[in-house]
């Protein structure tokens, strides 16, 4: 697998990168063989469905570029599959699944102390996790959008709604969500809603009707995703942490859901590991329980191409929960679920007419938004900013301060910082709020009784603008030194 994936080495206002789609493919790792290996991929994203006919691929030169192989490599491969019927190939409109590409029939039987708060007229620079960007929101572009879904929209789309949402948004979500993050989706399995926490809230009392008490969540978190579940009368217990990060290997049958965030673990960076990623399935298949994936952050890995979706593994024990809060605005309060067919009737009756509904026109402009592509230009963008940002954190650290160290994988919208013995979380965050910024020690998103075994400092490098920036590294390192 090539190292750079995420981020084409393609300048940020070039016209390849505005033209580029992501496209998420396992492939095996190492070059032998690449282009069998892309093939057979492709054939297989293809007869299972997961690429509908009719969806337009990335161009050679983005995809070969993505996978850090020789652009006529993935050219051939196109060219084999035209050959072969799969794809088809037509001047001036790229490359798409063929038309008469059928995929296999659909199965049917699935059944600690608070932080300094960025909104402190005495913050200068907010570091908090979990923050996007709002200053790149694409204006022009959602507006745009917001345009043609308005024109093209029927007159009953401004009525009253169903619980599930949209059609529109439902049936771009299921291609986006298949194609980027490997998720196992059909429209009809997608329930929109206002952000992650309704979609939990929802799940939580649906656990709750159907007789479950014990919902295990990670070591470590936000604290008021418990309060939700308990909030439900569920009891939450804790899984442990180690090295490898989350171990879901001890679930018992007296636990009947789990919270994880496997693509990247909120907040210390781990993913969850192949071997774990397994045990997680193994357990929901042999006793009946519940993964609930949140998928927070599943687009922006930057040092290799993304693990696909844990849903995808097993679409009748996963529920999967994404968001347009990191990738696109907190504004918005769109969220989507994939639900379990067999749970879709009582998550749609727990909805029902009471629950807060997404705006309409919202849905409808993002469901635009995501068929024209510029979901995927903006990601991609964003990708190559936040790269960036992650890159001068840890380049400016190792040299000002090297004593702190920056841990997790490269993605995400925020980096762990290890404190050096000697200082702890209530010194560095004195020293980091008379420096006007705001950060969140671990401490706070510890679940469990036991304070973590390291102090640190959960850092957010998305949220200050371009011109902030500099600024920003500038006092977090003068409060650490």
């Amino acid at each position: 697998m090539a190292d750079n994936w995420a981020t084409s080495p393609t300048p940020l206002g070039s016209s390849a990168l505005r033209r580029s789609l992501d496209l998420h493919l396992d492939l095996p790792h190492g070059s032998r063989g690449i282009g069998a290996a892309l093939a057979r991929a492709l054939r297989e994203a293809i007869r299972t469905g997961r690429l509908a006919p009719g969806t337009r691929l990335p161009s050679s030169r983005a995809l070969a570029a993505d996978l850090g192989v020789a652009r006529n490599t993935v050219a051939d491969v196109y060219a084999e599959l035209v050959a072969e019927g799969w794809l088809s190939a037509r001047q001036g409109s790229g490359t798409r699944v063929a038309q008469r590409a059928t995929p296999r029939a659909a199965r049917t039987a699935r059944r600690a102390p608070l932080p300094p708060h960025p909104l402190n007229p005495r913050v200068t620079y907010n570091l908090m996790p979990g923050t996007p960007d709002v200053s790149t929101f694409p204006r022009a572009a959602w507006a745009a959008a917001v345009r043609r879904a308005l024109t093209a929209a029927p007159s009953e789309a401004f009525g009253y709604q169903l619980a599930n949402g949209r059609v529109e948004l439902r049936r771009a979500l299921a291609g986006y969500l298949a194609r980027v993050r490997g998720v196992d989706v059909t429209p009809e399995r997608v329930v929109l809603c206002s952000g992650f926490h309704q979609g939990l809230t929802l799940l939580a009392r649906v656990l709750h009707a159907r007789g479950a008490r014990r919902v295990a969540m990670e070591s470590y978190g936000l604290p008021h995703h418990r309060d939700m579940l308990t909030a439900a009368g569920l009891q939450t217990t804790t899984l442990p942490y180690d090295a490898q990060g989350t171990d879901p290997t001890g679930l018992t049958p007296r636990t009947h859901a789990v919270l994880l965030t496997p693509s990247h673990q909120f907040p210390t960076g781990v993913p969850l590991t192949p071997e774990r990623r397994q045990a997680a399935i193994d357990w929901a298949r042999r006793t009946g329980g519940l993964l609930l994936e949140d998928d927070y952050d599943g687009e922006f890995r930057y040092d290799r191409q993304p693990v696909g979706a844990l849903q995808g593994l097993d679409p009748d024990h996963v529920v999967y929960l994404g968001t347009a809060s990191k990738s696109l605005s907190p504004a918005l309060r769109l969220g989507w679920m994939v639900v379990p067919e067999r749970l879709l009737p009582e998550v749609l009756a727990a909805k029902g007419a009471s629950e807060t509904h997404s705006s309409v026109i919202d849905q409808l402009a993002l469901a635009e938004f995501v068929h024209s592509g510029a979901y995927d230009r903006h990601i991609r963008a964003m990708r190559t900013r936040y790269r960036r940002r992650r890159d001068a954190l840890v380049t400016t650290l190792a040299t000002r301060a090297p004593a702190y160290r920056v841990t997790g994988i490269s993605a995400g919208l925020h980096a762990l910082l290890n404190l050096p013995p000697g200082v702890s979380e209530s010194t560095a965050l004195a020293r980091t709020t008379r420096e006007g910024l705001a950060l969140s020690p671990l401490t706070f998103h510890t679940l469990t009784p036991t304070p973590p075994p390291h102090p640190a400092l959960i850092l957010g490098y998305a949220a200050p603008p371009d011109h902030l920036f500099p600024g920003a590294l500038n006092a977090l390192c003068r409060a650490l030194t």
